[in-house]
């Protein structure tokens, strides 16, 4: 690898507000913020508005679309003109 030439890549603590929770992970992003985390050591921290406490994928709440009953829907009102 080059040297000089890659972003630093260094402890980041993840918080999202929404769900009141956060992790502490490896990454290049960068913050002007910091938090001292569970184990004492002050980290940057980046917020982010969705992470797997609060996508409704992850949580459960995730709205499953009736596409074949649209289909259906469509058919029996036009039918084969």
């Amino acid at each position: 690898m080059k040297k000089d030439i890659h972003p630093d890549y260094r402890p980041v603590v993840f918080r999202d507000g929404g769900a009141g929770m956060a992790f502490l992970t490896r990454s290049t992003a960068t913050s002007e913020k910091t938090i001292v985390w569970e184990d004492g050591q002050t980290y940057p921290v980046v917020d982010v508005e969705i992470s797997s406490a609060s996508h409704p994928f992850y949580t459960g709440r995730a709205k499953i679309l009736d596409t074949a009953g649209q289909v259906e829907k469509f058919r029996r009102r036009f039918g084969s003109r």
